[in-house]
């Protein structure tokens, strides 16, 4: 699953990287300061523009390397505002990602591998499969283009969630490079309190992350409130339970200003009765957590429906008596199959760069 790494591409390389690149070419180490500011601040896209390097430099880059983004191949305009972006990567691959801008803040959702290896049975992008991880460049590509397509400028309120497709742990190296490159105030400039990596919790990688100083926040799929019921919606609980997976919550080291962030995706019927949330208060009573309740986004390929949303109140409040923070989570972009859990390549059979929906 190790995805390729393009070097022929300067998007992805971090600052030590482009400095080290410059002294290859024979210039001094700031040279590769002023690429990394030109790249990530300025967002320049063409060598042409680092105009603060001399023109013999720039070509001589430019003969092995370039500033590479994901092309769009397609955009899809919801309702609600909220548009999915179908990208090509340079080897023919797609993934896509989310845009959903609301009053006070733009959410970006990413995608860090090309489908997903996990099987989960409630999720669209299970059906795709695993194909590969992404790089670093093409993560950080992904929030580039649209900041430039929807004109989101460096310094807006932006929180960036590794919802996408794929999950981000079995990329964490690539991930957390560009999380490092997305967080650097001299670098994209996003705080890292706004970035959030979700999983399904794999243990080793969980474990992993917790050691790394530059870690975003951590959000936990649950969807389930006992281990026969969520090792037959997600098959990795068979490996790791939900005791071990809970033990390592507790020791995971939060900072003053976090929370834990639980996702519990309702599926009507199977995992929304009094009796699971009162199961998952018990799981969490003891952490500094909190719950995103996500009513299930349908769709014709798998058979379960989202509760009657007075189902998702009463679930709510069962965990609200009990003390922990629980949340309603109404997905954007359903409309065009960009909610939680529905991506999955949707619209790449139809002819390409037309841009649909509600703001066509």
């Amino acid at each position: 699953m190790a995805g390729k790494e393009h070097s022929s591409n300067l998007l992805g390389l971090d600052l030590e990287e482009l400095e080290n690149l410059a002294v290859s070419f024979g210039q001094p180490r700031y040279r590769g300061r002023q690429i990394y500011h030109g790249i990530y601040v300025r967002r320049v896209r063409d060598l042409a523009g680092l105009t603060d390097l001399n023109r013999d430099f720039r070509n001589a880059i430019a003969s092995h390397q370039g500033i590479i983004y994901p092309q769009v191949e397609r955009e899809f305009s919801s309702r609600d505002g909220a548009v999915r972006y179908l990208f090509r990567l340079q080897d023919g691959n797609m993934v896509e990602t989310v845009y959903m801008p609301e009053e006070e803040r733009t959410t970006l959702c990413l995608s860090s591998q090309v489908g997903c290896a996990l099987d989960c049975r409630f999720c669209f992008t299970a059906l795709l499969g695993a194909k590969r991880n992404l790089t670093a460049g093409e993560i950080i590509g992904q929030l580039l283009a649209v900041a430039a397509g929807q004109n989101v400028a460096r310094g807006a309120r932006l929180n960036l969630v590794f919802m996408g497709m794929g999950e981000p742990l079995l990329n964490l190296p690539q991930v957390i490079k560009a999380v490092g490159i997305l967080a650097d105030p001299k670098g994209v400039g996003v705080p890292l309190r706004r970035i959030t990596v979700s999983t399904v919790g794999i243990i080793p990688r969980i474990e992993e992350l917790a050691r790394d100083s530059m870690r975003p926040k951590l959000a936990i799929s649950l969807n389930a409130s006992h281990d026969e019921q969520r090792s037959a919606l997600m098959p990795i609980n068979k490996k790791y339970p939900l005791a071990d997976l809970l033990r390592v919550c507790r020791t995971y080291p939060l900072r003053p200003w976090e929370h834990l962030t639980f996702e519990y995706v309702l599926l009507e019927g199977f995992n929304d009765a009094d009796a699971d949330a009162r199961r998952v208060a018990d799981l969490l009573r003891d952490l500094r957590a909190k719950i995103n309740l996500i009513p299930y986004n349908t769709g014709p390929e798998l058979p379960f429906r989202a509760p009657r949303f007075e189902r998702v109140v009463a679930f709510q409040k069962i965990l609200t008596d009990r003390r922990i923070p629980t949340f309603i989570r109404i997905s954007r972009g359903q409309d065009i199959r960009a909610a939680c859990g529905q991506l999955s390549l949707e619209g790449l059979r139809q002819s390409p760069a037309v841009r649909e929906g509600g703001r066509g």
